[in-house]
């Protein structure tokens, strides 16, 4: 009998090109700090150290979180209300061929200022169930565009705006990496907030395909458990 230890898997159900697809997931791999533009890369260190959250030596930065915490859910549970969900590009291999979805890196603000990846540990990672190729969007990728939305006063209110071409572009993101295959789901990081970090029990994000005129959607429920 050997000593090697063998995890199982956990298991996406999604939809890709019309058809559903079940992907197998090993690692669950988060990006960070890893816009293109250096000053957006400083504007998201600011909100960090606003928080008592101290900078990476080099950027970007891979963090590896348990992969049972990527979900299709439409709700999630958390501790307490530090958390705040951003919006990012989740990347994929399935069947040998490379897939996009849009995801949430829902993080413990308070405990990050302690362990960056323990506070992400704390959180499910809400990702949507339609997911589309990369290769229908390659050649027009950097039109796309990142939109989320949060629950303040009884309505969604605009969160984060930007364009995918303020992250690191999917092939450059893998080859950073440098372990990106079948089992793997990479979360791309994130652009900034446009007001600060903000608490909300409902949480929205989008991936805006406006040369095709489709969008990938996801919102989810956050239920705050008593930290008592």
């Amino acid at each position: 009998m050997s000593g090697a230890i063998f995890f199982d898997m956990t298991h996406l159900d999604l939809i890709g090109r019309g058809a559903p697809m079940r992907v197998a997931v090993r690692d669950l791999v988060l990006g960070g700090w890893s816009g293109r533009n250096q000053d957006h890369v400083q504007a998201h260190i600011r909100e960090l150290a606003a928080l008592g959250i101290s900078a990476p030596v080099e950027t970007p930065v891979f963090y590896r979180v348990a992969a049972s915490l990527v979900t299709t859910a439409s709700w999630i549970d958390v501790a307490g209300t530090d958390s705040t969900g951003e919006v990012e590009f989740v990347l994929f291999d399935h069947g040998g061929e490379m897939w996009v979805g849009v995801g949430s890196d829902q993080t413990d603000r308070k405990v990050e200022a302690i362990g960056i990846t323990i506070s992400k540990q704390l959180c499910a990672k809400p990702v949507s169930t339609e997911v589309w190729a990369f290769s229908e969007i390659e050649s027009h990728w950097d039109e796309l565009r990142l939109r989320s939305f949060t629950m303040q006063d009884g309505r969604m209110e605009l969160y984060q705006d930007a364009s995918v071409a303020q992250i690191r572009h999917p092939r450059n993101l893998l080859e950073l990496y440098g372990r990106f295959g079948a089992g793997t789901v990479l979360f791309s990081g994130t652009p900034p907030v446009l007001r600060g970090f903000e608490w909300s029990d409902r949480f929205r994000m989008e991936l805006i395909d406006p040369v095709l005129g489709r969008t990938l959607r996801h919102e989810y429920q956050i239920r705050a458990l008593p930290l008592g």
